[in-house]
């Protein structure tokens, strides 16, 4: 059976949004194997739901015969880049650099391979862009760009009433000589990203064919955002990591679990691997029966982040939540003479402060049991949370506390 066409593949389930000579890369895609390149910023010890579809794109990229490039941009996080910020980015040391890469390979190697036919690796571009010359670097590639065109960059328009500094305008020549540099170690000929990279994907695209005379080509991903508009993977409580230490996998699991109906079958196609008929089926009602469809996005993704028997668990803990049988939901433990129910709440976890889990209270979201929490002034005795109590907030957050 002859191999599809990455791009029909990726199509089909969403993740286009915007190629430049689609023609071309459609027919170099379906005839060998491409070199391809993504960028990862290493600013935290661990990946997000904000990089989930870019490593599915991955995946799929590699199962369908093409090689992935994993870039840090161990140099340009030294610069910032102004797409979609308001800030400039921490200056960051090459010990936290280094563990950052360590972390992020073992979370990536769940989603393509390292090892193999087209086996991935990982690059930092710091190893070439620490050395460069200024003056042969503005010379070579800076000659290339039209500082009023640069201009007319979304990235860059963001930031103009705001200020933005020559550091930071520098940033698209340091990710255009990236892929240049790539290009010619690799043979990379095609960068992919979120959409917000448009206009610095395609001004590397751009270089390689004025400096080299080769073709090159630019690729960008719809964002991972809700049915509103807004990106996904935030909570209250910050992002949504793939390391089980700053999200479980049952927050995890949790979080997909709750996602709105509309979004469902969007997340479905991003990703699972889940065959089109199938997410098709599992979508076809927008009733009740929708929960279904919510429970295998939620496990399918924590199978692929932290593995089936996790994911199994996270599901029997949901279930578990929601039929009343606390066997399963996960377990907080607080030290005794903790009685009064606004500091059982805050030391669950369940709200950060006080006045949070008065608020809570207020507007009816916590219930001890079945009972809801209607006062301040409740008390919980020691005998009873040495037996364990069940504590909800809303419908989403449920946790057994008992005294260690």
């Amino acid at each position: 059976m002859e191999k599809r066409n990455v791009m029909d593949i990726l199509r089909e389930r969403g993740f286009i949004k915007q190629t430049v000579f689609e023609d071309d890369l459609y027919e170099l895609l379906g005839k060998e194997s491409v070199p391809f390149y993504i960028g990862f910023d290493p600013t935290a010890d661990s990946l997000h739901v904000g990089h989930f579809l870019a490593l599915m794109a991955m995946s799929h990229m590699q199962k369908a015969g093409h090689k992935p490039i994993v870039l840090i941009g161990g140099g340009t996080a030294k610069i910032g880049d102004p797409s979609g910020r308001t800030d400039m980015r921490q200056m960051m040391t090459n010990e936290t650099i280094v563990h950052n890469c360590e972390c992020f390979k073992t979370q990536m190697s769940k989603f393509f391979s390292f090892e193999g036919d087209n086996a991935a690796i990982m690059v930092n571009n710091a190893d070439w862009l620490d050395s460069l010359n200024y003056i042969e670097f503005i010379r070579d590639i800076g000659a290339h760009f039209s500082v009023n065109r640069m201009l007319t960059a979304e990235c860059f328009k963001s930031r103009m009433e705001r200020g933005l500094s020559f550091l930071e305008f520098n940033y698209m020549l340091m990710q255009s000589y990236d892929f240049l540099y790539l290009f010619k170690k690799y043979g990379c000929k095609l960068e992919c990203g979120g959409d917000d990279q448009w206009s610095n994907i395609l001004a590397g695209a751009d270089l390689i064919r004025r400096k080299e005379g080769s073709p090159a080509y630019a690729m960008t991903f719809t964002l991972l955002t809700t049915s509103e508009g807004k990106k996904m993977g935030k909570t209250q409580k910050g992002a949504v990591w793939l390391d089980r230490n700053k999200t479980t996998p049952y927050e995890f699991f949790q979080y997909w679990r709750n996602v709105d109906d509309s979004d469902v079958e969007k997340c479905l196609k991003l990703l699972t691997y889940l065959p089109l008929d199938e997410i098709a089926e599992l979508c076809a009602y927008r009733d009740e029966r929708i929960n279904k469809a919510k429970e295998r996005l939620a496990f399918e993704l924590t199978k692929i982040v932290h593995g089936e028997e996790d994911a199994t668990t996270a599901l029997k803990q949901a279930l578990s939540a929601f039929s009343g049988d606390c066997d399963d939901i996960p377990t907080k433990e607080i030290s005794g003479g903790i009685n009064g129910i606004i500091d059982v709440i805050v030391e669950a976890g369940v709200a950060k402060s006080k006045s949070e889990a008065r608020r809570l209270i207020d507007g009816g979201a916590v219930k001890v049991g079945e009972n809801k929490v209607t006062s301040y002034e409740l008390t919980i005795s020691d005998s009873e949370l040495k037996e364990g109590i069940v504590l909800h907030k809303g419908k989403k957050v449920h946790v057994k506390v008992v005294i260690k």
